[in-house]
């Protein structure tokens, strides 16, 4: 249902490193970057799987540096795969929100982690294929 989704960020060449590394073992690379020529305003990154987009960063204006965290869930299709990018976010400079694991109040098969990016957002990866 969703094509794609975007957050701001305070510090976009911070946090477009991160996610260069966080996203890279889940397939996902930086796909476009746009500046305030293009936008009209702040300089925008789009990561996905090519050819399109998914997951966006936008920097934040110089008048709202004040940002609320959201939380964005990314499915992959292995448990491995959420234990890399766990590990990939981690070494990017994320916080731990959450290890690698079953979630079974979600349903038994739920494995997810989760990690805070530079601003605080919760991101996570999900399996929800059993072993």
């Amino acid at each position: 249902m969703i094509d794609h989704v975007g957050i701001i960020v305070t510090d976009f060449s911070n946090s477009r490193a991160f996610y260069e590394k966080a996203l890279a073992p889940i397939g996902h690379a930086m796909l476009m970057e746009l500046g305030p020529e293009i936008t009209g305003t702040v300089r925008v990154a789009g990561f996905g799987i090519a050819p399109k987009p998914d997951f966006w960063i936008s920097e934040a204006k110089s008048d709202d540096k004040a940002i609320s965290p959201v939380h964005v869930a990314l499915r992959v299709d292995s448990r491995a795969l959420v234990d890399a990018f766990h590990a990939a976010a981690l070494a990017a400079g994320g916080r731990d929100n959450g290890a690698p694991g079953i979630r079974a109040h979600y349903h038994p098969n739920y494995y997810g982690a989760f990690v805070l990016d530079p601003d605080g957002h919760n991101i996570e990866t999900v399996c929800h294929d059993p072993v």
